[in-house]
C-alpha cells in the first residue's frame, strides 16, 4: 500500500477533535446542506419565548449562534469531551448546562418549556410532552437511519446500521402516540463528498456508529480501496440522510 495512503491514516487518527465541529476538515468534507434552513427556522421560533431547552447541545455551537437568547435557557449534554466545551461557549450567555441526566426523565418540571430545540440529538416524546408548557413546541432536525450508508455498503459484508429504523415516519408515531400534534414532517438526503481517505477515516473516527466497532485495521483493505477509487474520482459521493419534524403540544 502507497505511502499516500498511510499518510492519510496516521493523520486522520490523530487530528483532535472537540464539541460538534467538523471545520477543521475544510473541504476534504463538503456536506450540502438540507433544504431547509434549521438555524433559521430555530431563530423564527425564538420569537416570545421566555423558557427554552437546547437537547443535546455539543459543544453549544448551535444555540450560541441564536443570541440573543430567553432569559431562562438550558442545554443538555451527556458526552464528557463536549461537556467542557458547552460550559466555556454557554456560561458566559446565561445558559445553564445540565449533563447528568436521562432522556426520558429529565430534571425540569412539568409544563415548564415554550421551546424545545433538537439538532442531531435522542429524545423521549413522552418526557417531550410532560415538560412542554400547552402551546409549547418542539423542533428537531435528526440523521435518519440512511445516513451515508454508501460507506457501509463499501466496507461491510453485510449493512448493519444500528439506527436503521430512524425513519420520518417512526419519528412522527412515537411524538403523536405522546400526544403531540405534528405541524410539518419532512425529510431529504444531500449530498456529500469526501475527497480523501483521511476525511473518510476521520468521520469514521467521530461518528462510531456508522460502522461499529470500526477500526483501520480491521477495514484496511477496503480503505484501500476507496482510497484508489478517490484518486481516480476526485472524491467519494454519498448522502446524509435528515429529517425536519416540528410537533405541538395541544392545550
Amino acid at each position: 500500500m502507497n505511502t499516500i495512503f498511510e499518510d492519510y491514516l496516521t493523520a486522520s487518527l490523530s487530528l483532535p477533535f472537540s464539541g460538534w465541529d467538523f471545520s477543521l476538515l475544510h473541504d476534504r468534507w463538503q456536506q450540502q446542506e438540507p433544504t431547509w434552513d434549521y438555524p433559521a427556522l430555530a431563530r423564527q421560533r425564538l420569537a416570545g419565548v421566555t423558557r427554552l431547552l437546547d437537547q443535546d447541545t455539543g459543544g453549544g455551537e448551535l444555540l450560541a449562534s441564536l443570541v440573543p437568547l430567553p432569559p431562562f435557557t438550558s442545554a443538555t449534554e451527556s458526552y464528557p469531551p463536549n461537556i467542557p466545551v458547552a460550559l466555556s461557549r454557554l456560561k458566559p450567555l446565561g445558559v445553564y448546562l445540565i449533563s447528568e441526566y436521562r432522556d426520558d426523565a429529565l430534571p425540569i418540571g412539568d409544563d415548564s418549556l415554550d421551546l424545545v430545540l433538537n439538532r442531531h440529538g435522542s429524545f423521549s416524546a413522552p418526557e417531550l410532552r410532560r415538560i412542554l408548557r400547552p402551546g409549547g413546541l418542539f423542533l428537531t432536525q435528526q440523521v435518519g437511519g440512511k445516513d451515508n450508508l454508501r460507506l457501509n455498503e463499501l466496507l461491510q459484508d453485510e449493512i448493519s446500521y444500528p439506527y436503521a429504523d430512524w425513519t420520518l415516519e417512526n419519528i412522527v408515531t412515537q411524538l403523536q402516540h405522546a400526544g403531540l400534534d405534528i405541524l410539518q414532517a419532512q425529510e431529504c438526503f444531500p449530498e456529500n463528498i469526501f475527497r480523501d481517505i483521511g476525511a473518510v477515516v476521520f468521520y469514521l473516527r467521530i461518528i462510531s456508529w456508522q460502522i461499529p466497532a470500526f477500526t483501520v485495521e480491521k477495514y484496511r483493505d477496503r480503505l484501500f480501496a476507496i482510497h484508489e477509487q478517490i484518486q481516480r474520482d476526485s472524491g467519494l459521493v454519498t448522502h446524509s440522510h435528515r429529517i425536519l419534524v416540528e410537533a405541538l403540544k395541544p392545550g
